[in-house]
């Protein structure tokens, strides 16, 4: 017994994916990296922003990807209320708490940061059975799309934030505004559109030779390339958008084979990443804060705001919405570009990120605890009280019901 006990002690919950625990492993790996080796050239290189960029974008592909596409567009209202609204409202709650707390003007950029929900955590964490298909996919579209307004508020916010630091001009970060964000939509579009002529091109060539074997392994081949060479150009460009809506459309079955393992990596990579980012300081008890309002603000957006746009969501679908926050790679890039102008961002975003991805985890825990707790146990027997109470209920309405078919059988 004591053998047994000891093996349920050691034996993994269930609620806990092997993918998290891989999770932790990489991300001490990378803190015992930074601290061994000195990183801070690598991390402040543009290679390191390259690679951050790239996982950016695999998780995203991976996200749309996975989207069940009838789902979005039943919902296509909620996931633009989401992504406006929702995040208008998430980093005003974030940074409201901060400044109710720090009173630092940069808690307008550090509640930016932390506001959108992470893509590539979504797409390595999405096999949640909790979860029907439908709010997976609205989980799952408000993850990839929420960026662009992210985008827009740090072009904006950072600007004003800046100066109430004391700071004269612009930041860098700003770069040239409003023209520069129009520019990358544009770049985005571009993109998109090339990626979708290639692969309408590569099926209506299929679909005119058919029954040609080579023909379909080299579509095939070039799709995986297509693929590839889109996410390394869209992680040179930061042009995530046009990642964002190729899943949607560009999908294969030789590409449904590898991404969920590169997916897989890239999780672990971003982990990695974030790693070598605390071995370079760690704002403990702002970061706290600002993930505990993060993980707070979804909360409130999914279960006060989003059944005003989502109809007939079941009520276990509004809980696993309000228990949905979280941040990885994407609030490490914005910290990472933030921190030029903030020094002391990514000091306070790298353990916002921890928190908010161990509330997520425990609360996925005690939710599962509670729907064990809640199903029927077959094939347990009863206690002997309540087996005798039940045979004296059974006796008497077996009598009651005697006497009514007498009393009909006499008239």
């Amino acid at each position: 017994m004591a053998t047994s006990g000891h093996a349920r002690w050691r034996r993994r919950p269930e609620s806990v994916p092997v993918v998290v625990v891989g999770a932790a492993g990489t991300l001490v790996a990378g803190v015992v990296i930074g601290l061994l080796v000195d990183t801070s050239a690598l991390v402040d290189s543009g290679g390191y922003l390259f690679g951050a960029s790239l996982l950016l974008a695999v998780g995203l592909y991976g996200s749309t990807y996975a989207i069940d596409l009838d789902a979005l567009r039943a919902d296509l209202t909620g996931v633009l209320a989401a992504v406006t609204v929702g995040v208008l409202l998430k980093a005003a709650l974030i940074a409201g708490t901060m400044l109710l707390v720090f009173h630092r003007p940069q808690a307008l950029v550090l509640g930016i940061a932390v506001a959108q929900i992470d893509p590539l955590s979504v797409a390595a964490l999405g096999r949640n059975g909790r979860m029907s298909p439908r709010a997976r996919s609205l989980l799952t579209a408000w993850a990839s799309f929420d960026d662009p307004m992210t985008v827009l508020l740090t072009l904006y916010l950072a600007g004003y934030a800046y100066t109430a630091a004391g700071h004269t001009g612009a930041p860098e970060v700003s770069g040239d505004g409003g023209g520069g964000y129009l520019t990358g939509l544009g770049l985005n579009a571009a993109l998109l559109a090339g990626v979708l002529l290639l692969w309408w091109a590569g099926r209506r060539v299929t679909a005119v030779v058919r029954g040609a074997g080579s023909l379909r392994r080299a579509r095939a081949a070039a799709t995986v390339v297509l693929v590839v060479a889109m996410l390394v150009l869209a992680a040179a460009q930061q042009l995530m958008l046009a990642v964002a809506l190729a899943g949607l459309v560009v999908r294969s079955a030789v590409l449904t084979k590898g991404l969920e393992r590169a997916v897989g990596g890239a999780f672990l990579a971003a982990f990695l990443a974030l790693g070598l980012l605390l071995a370079h300081g760690v704002a403990w008890w702002p970061g706290f804060v600002l993930g505990a309002a993060a993980f707070g603000a979804q909360a409130v957006v999914a279960l006060g705001v989003m059944p005003l746009f989502v109809r007939d969501l079941e009520r276990r679908d509004r809980i696993a919405l309000g228990l949905g926050q979280q941040n990885g790679i994407t609030a490490v890039l914005i910290a990472l570009t933030l921190e030029r102008d903030f020094p002391g961002t990514a000091a306070t975003v790298g353990p916002a990120v921890i928190t908010v991805n161990v509330l997520h985890g425990v609360s996925q825990a005690l939710l599962a605890r509670s729907a064990r707790t809640r199903r029927p146990v077959v094939g347990r027997e009863l206690p002997v009280a309540h087996a005798r109470h039940f045979v004296h209920e059974r006796k008497a309405l077996d009598e009651k019901l005697d006497d009514k078919l007498d009393k009909k059988s006499v008239a």
